[in-house]
């Protein structure tokens, strides 16, 4: 079976995203597994499927699924992309378009090679993410290894903790990230941000993603900082995010608003596989 796909990124964060095909045995964890390779497939964050719109108002439907094969509920930098992708085919109206997927309705702008996206309003009880605590808090002390955390716990569609640190560049990312991925109090795993604080405009973040590892950026992990610390009164409305893969963009006003996430989008190049 030969599949069509379009290689992209959102500041180096990166996905291969192709319409849904009749044959689902395409979307089997150890197919996509294969596909996310670097070596030996096309390799990828997460593989984003585009399929027919379920609501009246939205031009799409899409599913997200991780490099480890796992099917997940949201992804900001993937709808930034897919959003460009609709653009580039000329399916926008005045720049403007409605996405849906399994986390909701995502609108989105777009302007240039900036896409903006709504990502919804912050979810924090934890029971959203789903994360066991007797009630919502912030921070919450998480046992590690015998060594207690303070994090941050929210949802943006799917389920983030935070971690604030001295300095995202000696982060323990690649020990930490796995191990809180994994606790116990996430039964579904959980996506990891170690946010520094730069000033109250800007932050840089790295994030160790559920089911791919540490990603050059994350669009909701992005999203999820900014609004642990703005909560926490440390940070402004509009907030620069320097990631290693770019710079994205998070406005978020407050209690009760939605969050905007901007940046970039990139088309890598356009390809087929034979599956």
């Amino acid at each position: 079976m030969r599949i069509d796909f379009t290689k992209m990124h959102g500041v180096g964060n990166d996905f291969v995203v192709f319409d849904a095909p009749t044959d689902n045995s395409l979307l089997e964890p150890e197919r996509l597994r294969r596909l996310a390779d670097r070596r030996t497939g096309i390799g990828f964050d997460q593989a984003l499927v585009l399929g027919d719109a379920r609501r009246p108002d939205t031009q799409v439907y899409y599913r997200i699924f991780n490099a480890d094969g796992d099917e997940v509920e949201q992804c900001g930098n993937g709808a930034r992309c897919i959003a460009a992708l609709l653009h580039h085919r000329g399916l926008t109206r005045n720049g403007a378009v409605a996405l849906d997927s399994p986390a909701g309705v995502v609108r989105a702008r777009i302007s240039d090679e900036r896409v903006s996206v709504d990502m919804g309003v912050p979810n924090f009880d934890p029971r959203s993410l789903p994360f066991a605590a007797e009630r919502e808090a912030d921070p919450y002390e998480l046992t590690v290894a015998g060594e207690a955390y303070l994090i941050g716990a929210v949802s943006m569609g799917n389920p983030h903790a935070v971690l604030t640190v001295p300095a995202a560049d000696s982060a323990p990312v690649a020990s930490l990230g796995p191990a809180i991925e994994h606790h116990p109090r996430f039964p579904r795993r959980v996506n990891v941000g170690f946010l520094e604080i730069v000033g109250r405009a800007a932050i840089r973040l790295r994030v160790w993603e559920r089911g791919a590892g540490e990603t050059l950026s994350c669009g909701t992990g992005a999203c999820a900082a900014a609004v642990i610390g703005r909560r926490r009164g440390l940070l402004e409305a509009r907030v620069r995010v320097a990631t290693r893969g770019g710079e994205l963009q998070v406005d978020w006003e407050g209690p009760g608003e939605h969050v905007w996430l901007t940046g970039p989008t990139h088309i890598s190049f356009e390809g087929h596989v034979e599956v």
